[in-house]
């Protein structure tokens, strides 16, 4: 897929790896819808980088319809969407104040499995009406996961399920999408300096960087820019999740 001809959605898209995703994008010739529920950083960011910037709330039906609708208008397509909205939450499941709290849990897989799913759906709804190219592909859909979804730590129990959800959507999601021409794919990002991560401090972030096996650092978000860009430009990528993460175990 020529990124001269993409429109791209990508939710997150005001910082972090969605942020990152969305530069990368742009530098390459793609259309750029930015979806994200802060205003203020995402109309900021989006004027930065020359693209589009729609408040949305990825576990919204309504919110992601006009999101998408408000791309079709200005760019005419879509073909091509990038889910990077999540939160990380930490708690275990029985702690010294009680068990997890329950709404916790739920808001956890709302926004990051049920939000994905919400605009991945959405998004092929819209894909199947493009024209497809000569192997029949009208799109490409990319999850985020995490290498949580495998190494789930103390205190992730929300986190690493909402993320093995996504990784689990990949394979049925794109057998069920094939007869429309649309891909879909995962990245599953290892510990990435991101502002979330940052704010835990240089310390903290020294010593997670250790634990990588090489390179032993923390990663880019231009990296994982770089392997979306990778994954729409090869389209036998199909219904997979790619670990990106230094060959990191987590303990």
């Amino acid at each position: 897929m020529d990124f001269n001809a993409v429109a791209a959605i990508i939710t997150g898209g005001a910082s972090g790896l969605g942020a990152a995703t969305a530069k990368a994008f742009r530098a390459a010739g793609a259309d750029v819808t930015l979806l994200d529920l802060d205003a203020d950083q995402g109309t900021a960011y989006a004027a930065e980088i020359v693209a589009q910037f729609v408040q949305t709330d990825v576990t919204d039906p309504a919110s992601v319809s006009a999101a998408l609708d408000a791309t079709l208008a200005r760019h005419g397509r879509l073909n091509v969407a990038v889910n990077c909205a999540g939160i990380a939450t930490g708690e275990k499941t029985l702690g010294r104040n009680g068990p997890h709290d329950f709404a916790r849990f739920q808001k956890t897989l709302q926004i990051n499995l049920a939000g994905s799913f919400n605009v991945a759906r959405l998004a092929a709804e819209r894909m199947a009406t493009n024209d497809p190219d000569m192997d029949g592909q009208r799109g490409v859909i990319i999850n985020t996961a995490s290498i949580a979804a495998f190494d789930g730590q103390k205190g992730q129990a929300a986190y690493a399920a909402s993320k093995a959800g996504i990784a689990g959507l990949s394979l049925p999601m794109a057998r069920d999408l094939a007869s429309v021409g649309v891909r879909v794919m995962a990245i599953a990002p290892g510990i990435f300096r991101t502002p979330m991560l940052e704010g835990l401090g240089e310390e903290i972030m020294d010593g997670l960087a250790a634990d990588v096996t090489f390179p032993k650092r923390l990663g880019d978000p231009a990296e994982f820019a770089n392997l979306a860009k990778f994954i729409v430009t090869c389209p036998y990528l199909n219904g997979e999740v790619i670990r990106l993460d230094g060959a990191l175990r987590m303990p």
